[in-house]
């Protein structure tokens, strides 16, 4: 008996095709979905990461090692330690200093000797602006030919044999924008003075490949000119003059010495590709040990004493980790929620084969078969069909998201597969533990629970608890754990335990009156279900949980758009925004009002140059009708006001303003009155009557908001259009405002404010979570429903030969499924509510919609989301009556001989 034969697998597998052939696709998409989990989220990960790095401005998302030349040896020892031979080697030393995982891109790194300082040119021919000499940065970079293509002439070289310090003429090259800005030519010859004096020729005009690559950042002066002006006060109008780049052959870097300042370079660059999130720690521990540990210790023992080491990347690691931090509890939760719902599904899968062959395995059993034995044979049938299947969803996994790591995905997929192939036989060793000749009523529940289930039920609820107050406390980001990440399951757990014990009690007390009903359709439908039994937990487990985890993740979705839209409407004023320096035409307002989606437009005149009567300190001040500025901060909720506390008094035209002000600058004023200044000369008196965070008109902490009936006409013109529409045509906008102002549009503000694939990448697997997390719920219905399919037949066939009708019967599978359906969807709308508002306080959304941790809505909290609430109960309702009627309608169609037939063992 404890041998496994293949005849009985392939018997098996023969006699229940349909079967096989349905657990094999869920342990296919279970191992699919749950290999692809780790991989999506190492993708998401490793592109934000690379994006940090690579968006970052080149001096943080590089390594630049400085050095002075040798100056212990002589002035040949110095020569020779600026020469390209020399830099090589020192270059290769260099990168064997970096540590792993740390990788340098040796295409876009550069190394060679340049200038620390500017020299002024006497030369005359050079652009004057204010009659100060233009200045040369010179530089010797390796790898010229390998980042510019030639314009013109040919490339600088070294001729007469090897430079020296007491060389005095030199060739160089210019790039377009360098040649075409101080006017120089192939040929032309530029004079630099020095300790010997320096003539630089230039021979090429070159333009660089990537403009923006590392090897033209070393310095931006080698690549494109710049207009610098003498320091001086504030305001003067201090001189200007040019600053260049000459760039000169790596052989030629010895002449350097006798100019100016020189420092040897060496600018490495990290390797994109081989930048992972996993790493990120060892990532910042290889920076910080070039910045000050054993790597710069290296490197001034191999290049200098004095070798510095500069680089923003330690920052750039720490800001993608603290949104990583951030957004990675997260989604935790949703990938902990739709894993539990799967998990479950799995184990109703083997729960229903179990009670299917309940017959078939109790007769083994009978016949001698030992568990072992028994557990083996379903082991062995079950693995036939599950290991291949899950090989598939994994292999699909990996076809579909290439590019990471092999043995999460791995780990996840054998894990899924592991569950299927246990769960027919565990499940089928604790029925059939012990021999039974007749198993009793199964649609009957025990009167008392067992003590094992008490304890069972009692520790989930108080590991929920605990984890619960852990996140309310703590919040999702202070090592809250692992039992963090499952707080919304274990809550729908603890909803599924205590629905399970109430819910027959309600049901059974409605049972007796309902027997003085006429008919029997309704008194038999309540007492059928109020005869559950603990084959009930997982289903109700099942649902309960993917109801929290669909809430719970519905409401993250919504409450990351709500915080966008928010920002967006801040950020704007309102749904558009039509600005310009100077007044607006006139008939620009009446054409806008007449795009499509355009309700109303607002008209502002702001005046970002109004100074408090001291003149020291510039104040936006915003002139508005009042009536209407009232209405869209009322609509926006941006700052709303009463029309007539802004209104300008009836009187002198000269009276006193009230004022509508931002909170600091009602501190600086108080209630008292004040001038101020307008930007065409004249002056406005302001009494502050209202005090609001924020206003339409005005981004930012300060402003002052005023009646432009108040104000002079040139003061009041409108610059500013504001436009209300809940759908507006940004083409039709763009056209109607035809470049006179700057258009802003809500719409494609919303989407700036998605800056980094951790965020999208987020929301994907939040909505993936989601959507999983339904489709196994609805799943876990119908297994429900199939477990009782046989039984309910067979009922619907002897009670038709008793004269139920068929509508009767489609009647009793309705309302039998009814009190469980009920019960099930409510206390699923309440555990999703219950559960986003106990983790609300712990879960603060910023970060993952707007990609910061401070935003200028506020700080986007949880709160429940009421779509996500009702449509997942709205749908289990709608799938339990629709399964019920279809049941009905085929059993009919059947007939009751063939339900009968089957005897005993239906």
């Amino acid at each position: 008996m404890n041998h496994v034969t293949a005849p009985w697998v392939r018997t098996r597998l023969r006699a229940a095709p349909g079967a096989a052939v349905a657990l094999a696709v869920l342990v296919a998409l279970t191992a699919c979905l749950a290999a692809a989990f780790p991989r999506a989220l190492d993708r998401y990960t490793d592109a934000g990461l690379r994006q940090a790095v690579e968006h970052a401005p080149v001096d943080e998302s590089s390594i630049l090692v400085t050095a002075g030349p040798d100056l212990d040896g002589g002035v040949a020892h110095t020569e020779e330690s600026v020469r390209p031979e020399r830099l090589s080697a020192l270059y290769e030393s260099t990168l064997d200093t970096v540590e792993r995982p740390l990788v340098i891109d040796r295409k876009r790194s550069s190394y060679g000797v340049r200038t620390t300082e500017t020299v002024p040119s006497p030369d005359k021919w050079l652009p004057r602006p204010d009659g100060l000499p233009a200045e040369m940065l010179l530089a010797a970079p390796q790898g010229l030919a390998d980042h510019a293509r030639l314009r013109s002439g040919r490339l600088p070289e070294v001729t007469g044999g090897e430079a020296s310090v007491e060389t005095s003429e030199v060739q160089a090259a210019v790039t377009e924008e360098t040649a075409r800005t101080l006017h120089i030519e192939v040929g032309s010859v530029i004079h630099l003075p020095g300790s010997r004096g320096l003539t630089v020729r230039v021979t090429g005009i070159v333009a660089p490949e990537e403009a923006d690559s590392p090897y033209w950042s070393v310095d931006s002066l080698l690549r494109t000119p710049s207009l610098r002006r003498v320091p001086g006060p504030m305001g003067a109008s201090n001189p200007s003059y040019w600053v260049g780049g000459l760039l000169l052959a790596p052989e030629a870097a010895p002449a350097l010495l006798s100019v100016t300042t020189t420092v040897r370079y060496w600018h490495l660059t990290p390797d994109p590709d081989t930048l992972h999130s996993r790493d990120v720690d060892a990532l910042a521990s290889a920076v910080a040990s070039l910045e000050s540990g054993p790597g710069l210790e290296r490197l001034h023992a191999t290049i200098s004493p004095l070798t510095d080491v500069a680089t923003g990347l330690d920052a750039a690691f720490t800001t993608y980790e603290e949104l990583r931090s951030d957004i990675g509890p997260l989604i935790v939760v949703a990938a902990s929620g739709a894993g539990t719902v799967a998990v479950v599904v799995l184990l109703m899968a083997g729960g229903l084969a179990t009670d299917r062959r309940r017959a078939e395995l109790a007769l083994l059993r009978a016949r001698g078969a030992s568990v072992r034995g028994m557990a083996g044979r379903l082991l062995a049938e079950t693995a036939v069909v599950a290991v291949p299947a899950g090989a598939l969803g994994f292999g699909v996994a990996l076809l579909a998201l290439p590019g990471a790591r092999l043995l999460p995905a791995l780990w996840a997929a054998v894990a899924v597969t592991a569950v299927a192939c246990l769960a027919l036989p565990l499940r089928a060793v604790a029925a059939h533990h012990a021999v039974r000749i007749h198993d009793g009523r199964r649609d009957a529940a025990s009167p008392r629970a067992s003590r094992r289930r008490t304890v069972a039920e009692l520790t989930v609820v108080v590991l929920a608890l605990g984890a619960v107050e852990l996140l309310r406390r703590r919040g999702t980001t202070d090592g809250a754990g692992d039992l963090v990440a499952m707080a919304p399951v274990l809550v729908g757990v603890i909803a599924a335990l205590v629905l399970v014990r109430l819910y027959p009690l309600p049901l059974r007390q409605l049972a007796r009156p309902a027997r003085r009903l006429r008919g029997a359709v309704g008194p038999l439908a309540l007492a059928r279900a109020g005869r559950t039994s603990a084959s009930a937990v997982l289903p109700l487990l099942a649902l309960l949980t993917a109801f929290t985890v669909a809430a719970f993740g519905g409401s993250v979705l919504s409450g990351v758009a709500d915080a966008r839209d928010r920002a967006a409407l801040i950020s704007v004023g309102a749904d558009g925004r039509v600005e310009a320096e100077a007044a607006l035409p006139a008939g620009l307002t009446g054409r806008l009002g007449q795009a499509p989606g355009v309700r109303k437009v607002t008209e502002v005149g702001l005046d970002y140059q109004a100074r408090t009567n001291d003149g020291r300190q510039a104040l936006p001040l915003a002139a508005v009708d009042p009536g209407d500025y009232a209405a869209l901060a009322g609509r926006t909720d941006l700052g709303a006001f009463p029309a007539g506390e802004l209104r300008r008094p009836d009187g002198a035209e000269d009276a006193v303003l009230p004022a509508l002000a931002s909170p600091t600058v009602a501190e600086r004023f108080g209630d008292g009155t004040f001038q101020v200044r307008l930007a065409d000369g004249g002056h406005a008196t302001l009494r502050i009557v209202v005090v609001r965070d924020r206003t339409p008109a005005v981004y930012g902490d300060e402003f002052l908001v005023v009646d432009r009936a108040g104000l002079p006409a040139a003061a009041a013109r409108p610059n500013v259009l504001l436009l209300t529409g809940a759908d507006l045509d940004a083409g039709a906008v763009h056209r109607a405002a035809d470049d006179a102002g700057t258009v802003h549009l809500r719409s494609e503000e919303r989407g700036t404010f998605v800056d980094s694939p951790l965020q999208s990448g987020a929301e994907r697997i939040y909505t993936a979570a989601v959507a999983a997390g339904a489709g196994y719920a609805a799943l876990a219905l119908l297994l429900s429903l199939a477990s009782a399919a046989p039984e309910r037949a067979a009922l619907l066939a002897r009670l038709r030969t008793m004269g139920l009708t068929r509508a009767q019967g489609r009647r009793l599978l309705v309302l039998e499924s009814l009190p469980q359906a009920l019960p099930a969807a409510l206390g699923g709308i309440l555990t999703g509510w219950a559960a986003v508002r106990l983790l609300s306080p712990g879960i603060d959304l910023t970060t993952i919609a707007v990609s910061s941790t401070t935003s200028t809505a506020g700080q986007a909290e949880l709160s429940a989301d009421p779509w996500s609430l009702a449509v997942p109960a709205v749908a289990v309702l709608v799938l339990t009556v629709g399964v019920a009627a279809l049941q009905a309608w085929w059993s009919g169609r059947r007939g009751a001989v063939a339900e009968l037939r089957a005897g005993d063992a239906r």
